[in-house]
């Protein structure tokens, strides 16, 4: 019995050691987050994995936008809304919209909307093709040459989110697309100046809670740290798969 209880108290004091290790891990990450999104690092390692580098060359032949969860929404808006532009700019070029969908609910589907909002936006709807079988990047970008019959040799524009288009342009060259390059659907902030009444601007300086860089950015940096950390570990498993 006493054994049993001196066990027990052994357990306990790991236990709790490796709780209270925990929590100052924890802590530490969130203090260094907040700290960041103080910052304009957030931004800058959006920006990057967006391949700022890499230009359009010409007229691509094929206009591909990537699916972003449901529509409506944030992220399949500001993708339809960058696709329109687009196909204006390259009035030539196909569009493709790539999200899985069921085929006997097409147009019940998202990817029906997304073809709604860019045919509303001004693209004609001869324009269009549709891939509708890939669950992944990885799956889009084959699904494009294996049932769409898009030669390898096509140029490509990709329209998705700026922590995605590293991973997209990675993926579509290594199933052996040649020229593929990004556009990097950016959402666009309102100035922040905009959102005090002219009484508060000259007094935002002693009352910290009233500007609107803490007011507004911090919590949207924090939410774009969220979203890189989250791709760079899928950047790791795509590498780590043989995807890219």
């Amino acid at each position: 019995m006493v054994n049993k209880l001196v066990y027990i108290k052994r357990v306990v004091r790991i236990l709790r050691m490796l709780f209270l290790r925990l929590f100052l891990v924890v802590g530490f990450v969130a203090t260094l987050m907040i700290a960041l999104s103080l910052t304009s690092a957030p931004f800058y390692a959006s920006y990057r994995l967006s391949c700022p580098q890499i230009k359009p060359n010409g007229t691509p032949e094929y206009i591909v936008v990537l699916g972003a969860g449901g529509m409506p929404g944030a992220e399949g808006i500001m993708r339809c809304y960058y696709g329109a532009q687009a196909a204006k700019s390259f009035p030539t070029s196909k569009v493709i919209i790539a999200l899985p969908t069921l085929k006997q609910y097409f147009e019940e589907s998202h990817t029906y909307k997304m073809f709604e909002e860019m045919r509303f936006r001004g693209v004609d709807s001869t324009r269009f093709l549709f891939e509708i079988n890939g669950t992944n990047t990885r799956e889009q970008a084959l699904a494009v040459n294996r049932d769409l019959k898009i030669p390898l040799s096509s140029s490509l524009l990709i329209i998705t989110s700026p922590e995605h288009i590293y991973r997209s342009i990675k993926t579509f060259q290594k199933i052996g697309f040649v020229n593929v390059t990004g556009l990097a659907s950016y959402e666009n902030s309102i100035d922040e100046s905009l959102l005090l009444k002219k009484s508060e601007k000259p007094n935002i300086i002693n009352d910290p809670g009233r500007v609107p860089a803490l007011r507004y950015n911090m919590w949207n940096y924090l939410k774009i740290e969220i979203t890189v950390i989250r791709e760079y570990f899928a950047i790791g498993w795509y590498w780590l798969k043989g995807w890219i």
